[in-house]
């Protein structure tokens, strides 16, 4: 048997510090289940809150990735999205102690440290006591460009000027500068700045698909960047046998399985932000008149919701989204534009209805409408009221998704393209595959220095 000093001398310990959100821990964790699937010396300390740790605890990982918590220093009534300003401020000041107090219980001192961007504090704890830092992006490598150009824009600009086409974002097409600024947007702008502190970044994108961007990112930095996307669940999904569900005991698979193919329409705001009493209102009437079938993720409106959707909808608080994805019934996905989401929906080969709430959902809204064109715009156009009817709601859902319709066949076509373009990046020497298992390499070896 090995012993435990030969043992300490061959691991490579990771620490992985997520921002404490769904959309942010979801990301980091998948990652993770596949760095450790691909080295046999690597372990894993995940560290969330204890909040986050009732969440999440019990659900399925490797035996080599470990969860530890830090208190709740964060007030839980700053978790709601009304408060997402008050929020940031909180995991900015408040994290830093508890996380630096874990690392001196740890066992095994870590090889290197994995922490989402937005934990801007990080870099600082890894550079005092030695241990390389990785700043995991959450968001697409065109939202970093865009964010990290940004702050030089608004400054030769002026900060109180309105939207305006600029085209000298590198690596990105010509886009709308958003001014003036809120908290939020200065907030990740200078999350972009402080990665300078790190030794390498990991963005969850696939290369083929943000080249463009990942090399525009490359020329701005001296240290490693690694694309490593889709950070999505896609293990045991990679192949078509997977979609079978007849194993599967889910209602809502069940329910699936006895629709047409590509028949359905799979909505979802995502778990965070939501649109307004009036939108909603708009939607579901919408929805309702145009006669289509969905599965509408709702949280929190579930039981509400279900009383209009008839038999022709599903209304669910939660779903296995990228398995509903990959169901063959599935004919579009009604997204907010997260970057999981559009990661997903790309996995799943399924063309996008995009209704975009917040800061870099806009950004991905347009790279899946205009750049790869696998999508259509829900809001076509900026609007006084920003309200869209339920009449053009049941017009739009309707022609999505009729197959027979000739626009809809070419996005359907481009969609699967770029479904290639994605299972051929994390298949054996792809560019995600290689990306990843270079990141490994570089850890293991002590090649990212901390100094």
């Amino acid at each position: 048997m090995e012993s435990s000093k030969t043992r300490e001398t061959t691991l490579c310990h990771m620490v992985a510090m997520p921002y404490p959100g769904r959309g942010h821990i979801n990301p980091l964790m998948n990652l993770c289940k596949l760095l450790v699937l691909r080295s046999d010396s690597l372990e894993i300390t995940f560290v969330v809150t204890e909040e986050w740790f009732g969440l999440i605890g019990s659900d399925p990982k490797p035996d080599r990735i470990r969860f530890r918590t830090i208190p709740n220093v964060i007030p839980s009534e700053l978790v709601r999205a009304n408060n997402i300003e008050d929020f940031m401020e909180a995991v900015l000041t408040k994290m830093e102690a508890p996380f630096e107090e874990l690392l001196e219980q740890l066992d095994q001192p870590p090889t290197v440290i994995v922490a989402d961007s937005f934990l801007t504090w990080v870099a600082g704890v890894g550079n005092r006591r030695n241990i390389p830092v990785a700043s995991f992006w959450s968001m697409s490598a065109n939202g970093f460009s865009r964010f990290f150009h940004t702050d030089r824009l608004r400054q030769e600009k002026g900060t109180e000027r309105g939207n305006e086409q600029v085209d000298n974002i590198p690596g990105d097409s010509p886009t709308k500068l958003q001014l003036p600024m809120t908290r939020g947007h200065v907030f990740v702008m200078d999350v972009c700045c402080e990665v300078r502190k790190v030794q390498c970044i990991l963005l969850p994108s696939i290369y083929e698909l943000e080249h463009q961007n990942i090399d525009a990112i490359r020329a701005e930095f001296s240290f490693p960047i690694y694309s490593v996307g889709p950070a999505i669940p896609y293990i045991g999904l990679e192949d078509d046998s997977s979609r079978s569900t007849a194993n599967n005991d889910n209602e809502y698979f069940r329910w699936l399985d006895c629709q047409p193919s590509k028949s359905v329409l799979y909505i979802t705001m995502g778990s965070f932000l939501s649109f307004s009493s009036e939108q909603m209102g708009e939607i579901e009437a919408g929805l309702r008149e145009s006669g289509v079938r969905y599965l509408w993720v709702a949280r929190g409106q579930a039981s509400r919701l279900k009383e209009s959707a008839g038999d022709r909808g599903l209304v669910l608080e939660w779903c296995d989204q990228l398995r509903v994805l990959a169901h063959p019934s599935v004919g579009g996905f009604w997204t907010h534009c997260g970057w999981n989401s559009i990661q997903e929906g790309i996995f799943a080969g399924v063309p996008f209805l995009t209704f975009p709430l917040v800061a870099d959902q806009f950004q991905n809204s347009k790279l899946v409408v205009e750049d790869w064109m696998i999508g259509w715009r829900v809001q076509k156009e900026c609007r006084e009221k920003n309200l869209v009817t339920r009449t053009e709601i049941a017009q739009l859902v309707h022609n999505f998704l009729n197959l027979e319709n000739n626009e809809g066949r070419e996005m359907r076509r481009r969609v699967k393209e770029v479904q290639k373009v994605c299972r051929q990046a994390i298949a054996r020497e792809g560019s995600s595959e290689t990306s990843i298992k270079s990141f490994l390499k570089d850890i293991s070896s002590g090649s990212l220095s901390s100094s």
